[in-house]
Formats: structure tokens, C-alpha cells, sequence
């Protein structure tokens, strides 16, 4: 069986991550995984050693590679301009829409036209974006399908296999709060910046390592702040660390005693949660949905009201003040990780559904029970 999945940005998030980690599954079971996306955002060396990647934004290229390749499904990602191609193509085989985007305005125009195109089901990767696609569908089936992480890749590592040597190099008697993603609205860099005043007036012995925004559309307004705030002492920012070292760098959060925080305002998922938790670091994070479908209060992590930054620095505390909590929630994590989000289970969903809808005959619906 051969897929296309096609998205617009080759990003270094949670989407391709979780793309790469099912390409990798089913390509041991006998599915061949390709990538079209239109602009590269720094992801290609996420996903160029595991499948093969169109990078084009060329209409004629596009069709010509929908056309002549000759898939057994197609996967579009928060892609409305995808069902022309497919419909210029001429592509007869069954369509899938995954449904990401996390924020209402912007994800309907993805699920607004179809152009003729019938799409089998959505998929979305959780309970609560399940919800938000309901809102602008009703004849269509969702499945939710969560993302999964490779356990053989991301996992906590034996201190005598920690790269200590390559950046970011772990600071003496600190404990580290880890925040990772883009640097945009969204994930709420400035609730950071926030936070991180507090506990710079109040303690000398954390820092936070920001991981990511090498290409973000806020990257000079983050820097001119960080600047500016004076927090280029207790915010050590780190715009780019290969994806193949992030295994690394949760390991250094974890020896340190310390945790991963985030700030954003509403995901879709979130796959840094799932990969901090499954090299067990603990998280700390609002409590809004879907977060609260992977992070669980008291058990794999804290979680704060809403946006409230002295309820963050409280939380945050309570992980770092505490080693033997620490060490249950860091316990607690990994298992939890391996029974509800391994790429095993997860991507076995995927490929049943995929199965099944590859058998049936075509403008027929199936549903797969939801997790």
C-alpha cells in the first residue's frame, strides 16, 4: 500500500513529528509513507532519511505527482488548496482529511469546499478538536486518532549515554524548565517571559531553555523582548537543536530535576507533552483541553489555571521543590506514555482504519471506534 499524506508547512511541530514516528510504523508493516508540502519552515531534515518528500509549489508538478504515482489513499492535512489538485488529477482512490489547526477561523477554510471530492473521514488527534470539527461538518465521520511517539527513540536515557558535550551543556547546581516550540502567538512566548521575571527575583538556582524559533514568525519581537526584559541570563534560547538530539535534551531536563513548561493559549495535541512525559519529565501546563487528555494533575504533571502566571510559577515549584514527587510523576509519565500514546497502538489504529477504508468500495463511510 502506498500513501501521500500532503500539508502545506514542513515545520519542525507536532504534526510532521507525529508523521514522521507513523511513517516509520507503517513502513514495517507494509505501507510506503510519501510527503508533498508546498513551503519548507525548517523541517526537511525531520522526514528526509524516513520517506520521500515533495517540496514544490508548482499546480502542474503537483498534479503531475498525484497523477503518475498511483496511491492507494491520500491524506490531506489543513490543505483546502490539495482538493483541486486531486480533482485535476482525476484521483479516484479514497481520500482522508486530517483536521489539526486548533483554532476555528482558521481551520475552516481547510473544511469549507471539498470540490467534489468525498472524503471517507477526518481524523483528528484529540477528543477536543474532535468537538471543533463538528462544528463546521456533520456528514462527514471523525475519528480521533491520537499521536504517537516512538518509545525507541524517545525515551529516558541511562546517564552514561547523555550527550553532555553538544549544546545545550547543563549548568552546574540549576534546575532546568524546558520550553519548547515556535515562538508565535499561540504558544504564548510571552507568558514565559512572565514567568520567568518571577522567579529570577525570587531564586538563583533555575533556568529555563528555550528550544526552537529558528524561522518563527515572531523571532525578532521575542528577541528584542528578551533583550529588553533583561532575561538573557535565566532564558538561555536555543532556535535550533536537530530533532535527533531532543532525546538528549529532555535527558539533561530530567537529570537536572526540572520539567517542561507550556504556555500555549489551545493545541490541537501537542507532541512535546508526549515526548517529555515518555522520557520522563514531567510537565507543567494550563488545564484546558486536550491538554488535560494527556497530562494528568498530581500524577504526570501539574497543570495551572488558565493563563495565570503566579498559579504557573506555583505548579512549576511544586515539581522542582519536591525530588520525591519528582520522581513518581517522572515514573508515572513514562507509563503512561507507553500505555496510551506509543506509536505501536497508536499507529496500529491508523493502519486498520486505513485498511478498511482502502477495501471498501468507493462513496462508502467507515468509522473506527475513537480511543
Amino acid at each position: 500500500m502506498k500513501v501521500l499524506v500532503i500539508w502545506r508547512l514542513l515545520t519542525v511541530g507536532g504534526v510532521n513529528a507525529g508523521w514522521r514516528n507513523r511513517s516509520i510504523y507503517f513502513k514495517k508493516h507494509g505501507i510506503d509513507t510519501e510527503f508533498l508540502y508546498t513551503t519548507d519552515h525548517g523541517g526537511l531534515h525531520i522526514m528526509q532519511d524516513i520517506a520521500p518528500v515533495y517540496l514544490t509549489k508548482d499546480d502542474q508538478e503537483i498534479i503531475g505527482i498525484i497523477r503518475d504515482n498511483h496511491y492507494d489513499a491520500i491524506i490531506v492535512v489543513d490543505t483546502g488548496k490539495a482538493f483541486k489538485w486531486l480533482q485535476k488529477a482525476n484521483y479516484q482512490g479514497p481520500v482522508i482529511v486530517e483536521a489539526r489547526t486548533p483554532e476555528l477561523i482558521k481551520l475552516k477554510p481547510h473544511l469549507r469546499n471539498f470540490r467534489g471530492i468525498e472524503p471517507e473521514t477526518i481524523i483528528v488527534p484529540s477528543q477536543y478538536q474532535k468537538r471543533l470539527v463538528s462544528i463546521l461538518t456533520d456528514d462527514i465521520p471523525i475519528n480521533v486518532i491520537y499521536n504517537g511517539v516512538d518509545t525507541s527513540f524517545f525515551h529516558a536515557l541511562p546517564t552514561d549515554t547523555i550527550d553532555f558535550e553538544n549544546a545545550p551543556i547543563l549548568p552546574k547546581d540549576k534546575k532546568i524548565i524546558g520550553w519548547i516550540g515556535r515562538l508565535d502567538k499561540r504558544k504564548n512566548w510571552e507568558m514565559l517571559m512572565e514567568v520567568a521575571k518571577i522567579i529570577k527575583s525570587e531564586r538563583e538556582d533555575i533556568e529555563f531553555w528555550l528550544i526552537g524559533g529558528a524561522q518563527s514568525i515572531q523571532r525578532e519581537e521575542f528577541a528584542a523582548k528578551w533583550l529588553e526584559e533583561g532575561l538573557t541570563d535565566i532564558i538561555k534560547w536555543f532556535p535550533f537543536i536537530p530533532y535527533q538530539q531532543m532525546p538528549h535534551v529532555y535527558a539533561k531536563i530530567r537529570h537536572s530535576g526540572g520539567c517542561t513548561l507550556a504556555t500555549t493559549k489551545t493545541e490541537s495535541f501537542g507532541n512535546t507533552f508526549i515526548e517529555s512525559m515518555v522520557c520522563g519529565v514531567p510537565v507543567v501546563a494550563s488545564k484546558m483541553m486536550p491538554i488535560t487528555e494527556l497530562v494528568t494533575h498530581g500524577e504526570t504533571g501539574l497543570l495551572f489555571r488558565g493563563q495565570n502566571v503566579e498559579d504557573a510559577v506555583k505548579q512549576l515549584y511544586g515539581i522542582l521543590d519536591n525530588p520525591e514527587s519528582f520522581q513518581q510523576m517522572s515514573k508515572a509519565a513514562i507509563e503512561c506514555v507507553h500505555e496510551k500514546f506509543a506509536i505501536q497502538k497508536v499507529a496500529r489504529e491508523y493502519i486498520d482504519l486505513l485498511k478498511k477504508i482502502g477495501g471498501m468500495t468507493k462513496g462508502t463511510k467507515g468509522e473506527v471506534d475513537s480511543p
